[in-house]
């Protein structure tokens, strides 16, 4: 083996374009050309005699070797960082970019309290969250456009990985003067006689609702579904206007509910209880600003909600 592995550059070098998924992207983080970027990563497929990357249609993802190599070329590069740390008794702050895509509950009701904490402990660190469906998030996730997904339901694929973060739990609400506000629980007849609205196929808590309802040996056809939105503040609006009763997040009602201006009811024989996860793709290596949010939801575990 030449000293072409031993070259701190080519390891950083060869980390930024695993994280990014791309040479070109590497070369623009560090301010090289993307010659000297390829370069770089043959001059450690020379030294080790094996292909760090699978190169296809201008996104490159790590091999098994080089997914082994990551793991050794964060350890040399925190080293090295503790090194300059320990002799220089300065250390230069963790900065980066750190995009995370979410969907609405999460993304409402979770992250920005999530941010706050974290922005205070990491503030170099520029966040970017976009808020979409759960369907929408894992795609963004397995095609390489955000590092970290937060969702309220799993997906089947491969690549995905999936994590818990906390506990959400489906409500019937009604505004005050409906019909069913004064109800403690309705059945699923007395549900269907009202117009309901829900939120948009695609996000998890429509998938639970279907599911809570076909386990119940009922379906969605049998209710009226009078409006579909795709956002829970559009769907409280509705229900202020008169349009009927609703099925929510209780984390997105819970102001609401306390203060009067929603009424939760139970929906005899439907339960749904489910689980928000941190979704990753297995194949791409999250970066170091995506790194340390991972750790900190590690390290700052959401309560559970209470019966």
């Amino acid at each position: 083996m030449d000293d072409g592995f031993a070259q701190l550059p080519n390891l950083e070098t060869f980390s930024k374009a695993a994280e990014l998924n791309s040479f070109t992207g590497a070369a623009k983080a560090l301010g090289l050309t993307q010659a000297a970027v390829s370069q770089r990563i043959q001059i450690l497929e020379k030294s080790l005699g094996k292909s760090l990357f699978d190169r296809k249609g201008g996104r490159v993802l790590l091999t098994e070797a080089g997914q082994t190599l990551y793991a050794y070329a964060q350890r040399i590069i925190d080293l090295h960082r503790d090194a300059r740390r320990e002799i220089t008794g300065h250390e230069p702050p963790l900065a980066g970019e750190l995009e995370i895509a979410a969907s609405s509950i999460p993304g409402e009701h979770l992250l920005p309290a999530l941010l706050s904490v974290f922005g205070q402990k990491y503030p170099h660190v520029r966040v970017r969250a976009a808020v979409s469906d759960s369907m929408a998030v894992m795609g963004q996730v397995e095609r390489g456009e955000v590092s970290v997904g937060l969702v309220g339901r799993k997906a089947d694929g491969p690549n995905f990985e999936f994590k818990y973060l906390a506990s959400d739990r489906m409500v019937l609400v009604a505004p005050p003067g409906h019909p069913l506000a004064k109800l403690k629980a309705v059945t699923v007849d007395q549900l269907a006689a009202h117009p309901l609205v829900l939120r948009e196929a695609g996000s998890g808590l429509r998938h639970c609702f279907e599911k809570a309802l076909d386990r119940a040996g009922r379906s969605l056809t049998e209710l009226r579904v009078a409006l579909e939105l795709g956002s829970n503040e559009a769907i409280k609006e509705a229900l202020h206007r008169g349009v009927g009763v609703a099925v929510m997040s209780v984390l997105a009602v819970q102001k609401e509910i306390k203060s009067r201006t929603l009424h939760a009811i139970g929906v005899r024989d439907i339960r749904c209880d489910r689980d928000i996860f941190v979704v990753q793709d297995r194949r791409r290596v999250p970066p170091l600003p995506a790194r340390l949010f991972l750790n900190f939801l590690d390290a700052n575990p959401i309560p559970e909600l209470t019966s």
